[in-house]
């Protein structure tokens, strides 16, 4: 009778070890290919991440901010922001009754306002301007003067057409 029970035992430990080792391999496989899924992913999320800098580099190319030469130019002035204070000086002009007065263009559903501004240097403004269902594109010219007011310029104007 002892004897049956070791045999049972040793039976039983065999199964028991035989199910663990399967049950392990099989997660150990699942857990394989899950990293390495993972992993794929990071290298892609990197991939892309590498692409957005560059492409945010490429659009600081053109910025204010961003330009030496521009901001020694403007340094005179001592501004703390110099791109945040000709942004709100150029939407101040908003502030009067009607349409803008640096857009060239008479609102048709309202009034034309601006509403996107890009400081490229020193000395031109690229702006969005829109009276709520047309828009259209500014090239300014922009001058600090000595008491920090800034005189605006119209360059050049763009108004899309609807097809």
């Amino acid at each position: 009778m002892k004897k049956n029970i070791y045999l049972y035992l040793l039976v039983f430990a065999v199964l028991f070890i035989l199910f663990q080792y399967t049950n392990s391999k099989r997660y150990f496989t699942n857990m394989s290919k899950e990293t390495e899924a993972l992993v794929k992913e990071r290298t892609k999320l990197r991939d892309s991440v590498k692409k957005l800098f560059f492409d945010k580099q490429d659009l600081m190319y053109f910025s204010l901010e961003h330009n030496d030469e521009a901001l020694a130019y403007i340094d005179e002035f001592e501004f703390d922001n110099p791109q945040q204070y000709i942004a709100d000086q150029l939407i101040a002009t908003n502030t009067s009754k009607g349409d803008n007065p640096l857009v060239p263009y008479v609102g048709m559903e309202g009034t034309m306002k601006i509403n996107k501004i890009k400081v490229l240097n020193h000395k031109w403004i690229i702006c969005d301007f829109s009276d709520g269902s047309h828009w259209g594109e500014l090239l300014l010219g922009y001058e600090i003067n000595p008491d920090k007011s800034i005189t605006f310029t119209l360059k050049d104007h763009l108004l899309y057409t609807r097809k």
